[in-house]
């Protein structure tokens, strides 16, 4: 075997690597850079991130917990660290924050935390970063998930335990507040976990809690409401207890509760990208109408059962999961109905899912080959809706019931070809009731009219497949390419609470299928590692929106869409204690019917990210990140005005600080948010011209934390 090729190892060994992070300590973790390096979430078992034939971005526990020292926002992070990911909105909302152009499926361990059904955006922000190891990101279209991946996938890999102690107990406390205006901005976030392994079981408990205060931009107003994070109050729970019956046989149980809620004495001055006038909040007196936004309460329920080997090379792995989430949205007098008394109206997305996988790892090795076969079958019910808070309903109650059977294969040939394949089936069934469209009015003489719809059963079949190929011609260029599809319900509740006919039958509610199409090479040489890869996907029936002057109603449109781009990263270790990354993604597309680019819900502006990092002495680390959003002007003005999500994107630069000081167990933390104070608005602050969403980005802040363990 040439030295500079991996060692070969089976999936079972890699998925025996995996376990074994629970069990040991987190020096020893980071010692094994080929633990670091594999990853779970592409194939559903384990496998090293160089053998996996597209693009993969793995943001480390290492990674997380310096960007924690910044901010808790997920989005933050993401936005930063993922190449092909959409700036960060500001917000508590990703509408807007696609992956390289479409929409991502949102897991923690696997288990699906968007809505694809009516699809909110609200999946990223749904679990409290202290109670995740790592973040493993796949993009390009795929269905080894199911539905809801058009995009690619962000899953969320729970936290293990930290050592083989019986005991190991963290506790942290922090305090975040505006250095542009510090009057009730100052908030609190505390967090505390304990984690041990006693004999054959290992546990991990963990809580955080965290309120903000008032937020301001850099001219020191108040930041809008509308998906705001002032005064607004998070608690995560974390619950993970296993138990070892053998070397080869472990079953697992993990719970996980979050919520946040922003209950704000506040209210907005609305502005417009059409006006220049930013949106922003004032302080109010008067009894604000609705109920707090935010998640009401995400439970994640998962067993899982694991066998090595149930029989001759090959794994078991069954997991048993349930979830259940409210995510009330904001109070909006779009969702008037002057004649029946609603002056406004509160929307909230119900879902609930129950689900169950069974997937078997066959492994087998000849003279030059070695191979492995995952197969299995996935169940699940999703029932979901978004009924209004005051007992209207806007979107009907969807119960979907989805079966699928799949095979993926790897083969790697002569240590150095990298050959995977795969096929999916699914068969979705999803009954709806009779219902009647909403009437709502964005003014008096503005209404959308109600349609009664006969509800019945929608019924759909779909097979998609994958092709990859990889060759691992030296460590300095490892070439790939691969070819995926996804197939994908797009927002079904978006199509259902717009319908204009009186038959669900009659609605363009057809799955899309995603053609996902990647090339690319990456490598290290010395001290510099690189990737560079380039993407084009299309399908016959994406969704856009068209605004209806008559109704004031922006309306689903299903047309076909090609989108393409690139990426490239590169990072530079020039010390022992000194090291660089930057990176580059660029996206575009458009709607080939009519051969007009796609607006700012889906495609967002170019993206450039640097970053630095200095260990002055043994027990200091300090960070700079560097962010920077280009321009993306791609429409005209329609009688004067940008309509929809067309406004034009102006570019903007944000700079993050953070730094650390160990002393014996504890650690001292400062980290500042947009330190040069840039007064800007978000790329999809920019582009969103809907009224209340231009709202100005975060001013300068200040994080102080300490945290120790023992």
């Amino acid at each position: 075997m040439p030295a500079h090729l991996p060692l070969k190892r089976s999936p079972l060994a890699l998925y025996t690597s995996l376990f074994c992070l629970g069990l040991m300590s987190q020096t020893a973790v980071a010692a094994d850079a080929s633990i670091e390096r594999i990853i779970v979430t592409g194939s559903r078992s384990a496998e090293s991130i160089e053998e996996v034939p597209s693009s993969v971005t793995l943001i480390d526990n290492k990674t997380l917990a310096q960007d924690m020292l910044i901010t808790s926002e997920l989005q933050n992070m993401l936005a930063f660290r993922v190449p092909g990911m959409a700036p960060s909105t500001g917000t508590s909302s990703n509408a807007g924050q696609t992956l390289r152009g479409r929409k991502a499926l949102v897991m923690i361990d696997g288990v699906p935390q968007s809505t694809p059904l009516r699809n909110g955006s609200l999946g990223i922000r749904s679990i409290d970063p202290s109670a995740i190891e790592r973040i493993e990101v796949i993009k390009g279209a795929t269905s080894i998930y199911g539905n809801g991946a058009s995009g690619g996938i962000i899953n969320y890999i729970t936290k293990t335990p930290s050592s083989d102690a019986k005991a190991s107990v963290e506790l942290g406390a922090s305090s975040k507040f505006s250095a542009v205006k510090f009057e009730d901005s100052a908030g609190y976030r505390y967090h505390a976990s304990v984690d041990g392994t006693l004999d054959k079981f290992s546990y991990v408990v963990s809580a955080a809690e965290e309120e903000t205060g008032l937020e301001y931009d850099a001219e020191g107003d108040i930041i809008g409401l509308i998906y705001g994070l002032s005064e607004t109050k998070s608690q995560n729970l974390f619950t993970k207890l296993a138990y070892e019956f053998d070397s080869e046989k472990q079953v697992q149980l993990t719970y996980n509760y979050y919520e946040a809620q922003q209950n704000a004495d506040l209210m907005d001055v609305t502005g417009s990208v059409n006006s220049g006038e930013k949106t922003y909040a004032i302080k109010s007196s008067e009894p604000k109408p609705g109920v707090p936004q935010g998640p009401r309460g995400n439970h994640n329920l998962m067993l899982k059962y694991t066998d090595q080997e149930i029989f001759n090379q090959t794994q078991l792995t069954l997991d048993a999961y349930y979830q259940k989430i409210e995510n009330m949205f904001f109070y909006s007098a779009a969702l008037a109905n002057p004649s029946e008394g609603y002056d406004g109206g509160q929307s909230l997305i119900r879902s609930e899912k129950r689900g169950l996988r069974v997937n078997l790892n066959s492994y087998a090795d000849w003279d030059n080959v070695s191979a492995s076969f995952i197969y299995g079958i996935d169940a699940l019910n999703d029932v979901s809706s978004q009924p209004l808070n005051d007992g209207r309903i806007w979107v009907p109650e969807m119960d979907m019931s989805n079966l699928a059977g799949y095979l993926q294969t790897k083969l790697t040939i002569h240590d150095d070809w990298i050959v995977k394949a795969g096929v999916r089936h699914d068969r979705v069934d999803i009954a709806i009731d009779d219902y009647k469209t909403l009437k709502v009015c964005r003014s008096a003489d503005t209404c959308s009219v109600p349609f009664d719809v006969k509800g019945g059963e929608l019924n759909f079949t779909s097979t998609t497949y994958n092709l990859g190929l990889r060759y691992q011609l030296a460590d300095a260029f490892s070439p790939f390419a691969s070819f995926s599809q996804g197939a994908d319900i797009s927002d079904l509740g978006r199509l259902l609470r717009t319908a204009t006919v009186n038959d669900i039958s009659l609605i363009q509610t057809e799955a899309s299928i995603v053609d996902n199409y990647e090339v690319g090479f990456s490598g290290h040489y010395d001290k510099l590692s690189y990737e560079l890869a380039a993407y084009r996907s299309t399908s016959e029936l994406g969704t856009s929106n068209a605004y209806d002057a008559a109704t004031g109603v922006y309306m689903p449109v299903r047309a076909p869409q090609k989108i393409w781009g690139y990426e490239a990263q590169l990072a530079y270790q020039w010390l022992d204690n000194l090291a660089t990354d930057i990176s580059y993604s660029w996206v575009e597309g458009k709607d080939t019917e009519k051969d007009i680019y796609l607006d700012g819900q889906v495609i967002s502006a170019p993206k450039f990210t640097a970053s630095i990092n200095w260990q002055p002495i043994d027990d200091a680390n300090i960070a700079i990140n560097y962010l920077y959003v280009g321009d993306r002007k791609r429409f005209e003005t329609v009688d004067g005005q940008y309509v929809g999500a067309q406004g034009p994107v102006n570019h903007y630069n944000l700079v993050n600080l953070s730094s650390s000081y160990q002393l014996d167990n504890w650690q001292f933390s400062l980290g500042v948010e947009n330190l040069l104070n840039e007064d800007y608005y978000s790329a999809r602050s920019q582009a969103f011209t809907y009224a209340g969403y231009n709202t100005k980005g975060l001013g300068t802040t200040i994080n102080l934390g300490v945290k120790t363990r023992f």
